[in-house]
């Protein structure tokens, strides 16, 4: 199994990314709380992995921290979340904001989260709490705002906007859905991790 990662970051689309070890490239999926606090393009990067076998695929996920990833385990467990679901709920909020809906129960907050509804909050809730005891670091701790140290755009605003909406559509929500919260913050010479970022918000 594959947990951990140490190599030089080749490629950035979100939620995607390349990482090169020793000549090997792996692809990586990672929410977009763990994907805006990446290095830049060239520098080297460490990622906690799961690796996540299906029968038509084998997708590997990649977090900043081992209580990120430990979570992301704990979600995939409940019934009715897979991986995808996952990766759209830590792209939602971050680890800690998560812990606090669930922990105040609330309904409303999480069936915002790409394609969460009333029923799949209500077992995140009842599930999720009783594995919280089993989780420890700073997973409780708030961490604050988590800065994207994106570079510079140097494509159009219209792609930049295309490529959001993309990455939001991988994430769980509906075209029609992403294109609104897109629309929604669209500013101009904003990068399109931070705008992905903006639109996640802003839907909670």
């Amino acid at each position: 199994m594959i947990g951990r990662l140490r190599g030089i970051i080749l490629e950035k689309q979100p939620p995607l990314m390349l990482l090169e070890v020793q000549g090997v490239g792996y692809e990586i999926q990672l929410p977009m709380t763990c994907f805006c606090q990446l290095p830049d393009l060239g520098q080297e990067a460490i990622i906690f992995t799961q690796f996540v076998v299906r029968e038509d695929s084998q997708l590997l996920y990649g977090f900043n921290d081992k209580q990120e990833r430990a979570l992301f385990r704990e979600l995939i467990k409940v019934n009715g979340v897979g991986p995808k679901l996952a990766l759209g709920i830590l792209s939602g909020m971050s680890a800690h904001q998560f812990v606090g809906a669930v922990e105040k129960e609330e309904i409303t907050t999480l069936i915002r989260l790409p394609g969460v509804g009333k029923k799949t909050a209500e077992r995140l809730v009842v599930e999720m709490k009783d594995r919280f005891k089993s989780l420890h670091g700073d997973l409780f701790s708030n961490r604050g705002d988590i800065p994207s140290l994106a570079e510079p755009a140097k494509v159009s605003d219209a792609d930049i906007e295309a490529e959001a909406v993309s990455a939001l559509v991988t994430l769980g929500y509906k075209p029609q859905e992403a294109s609104r919260l897109v629309n929604k913050i669209a500013k101009t010479g904003v990068d399109c991790e931070t705008l992905i970022r903006d639109a996640l918000r802003s839907a909670l």
